[in-house]
């Protein structure tokens, strides 16, 4: 089972002991409504910031791999301009001889 489903999971669960509770409170109704409304917008909020989190690693990951192809790219292409300068000395050579 994923991480992710673990953790929707989790959060799902407190939702709902979490309105249950609120519910059977001895409050007025529209108190009881306020709560609720109160709690979800902070469930809502508290997701938004995880997401964003998860994003913002994901987005770091993702430069770290750009950083990490771009670097490999450049060692390639000296490796490859070093290659072609050793062929063009050998080929030289060959001629002359």
């Amino acid at each position: 089972m994923g991480i992710g489903k673990v953790l929707t999971g989790i959060l799902a669960g407190v939702a709902v002991g979490t309105t249950i509770g609120i519910l059977y409170a001895p409050d007025k109704g529209t108190a009881t409504r306020k709560k609720i409304s109160q709690k979800s917008n902070k469930y809502v909020e508290d997701l938004s910031q995880k997401f964003n989190d998860f994003v913002d690693s994901i987005n770091k990951k993702i430069e770290t791999v750009s950083d990490e192809v771009s670097r490999m790219a450049h060692n390639g292409k000296a490796k490859v301009e070093e290659v072609e300068k050793e062929l063009t000395s050998t080929a030289n050579s060959f001629k002359t001889r």
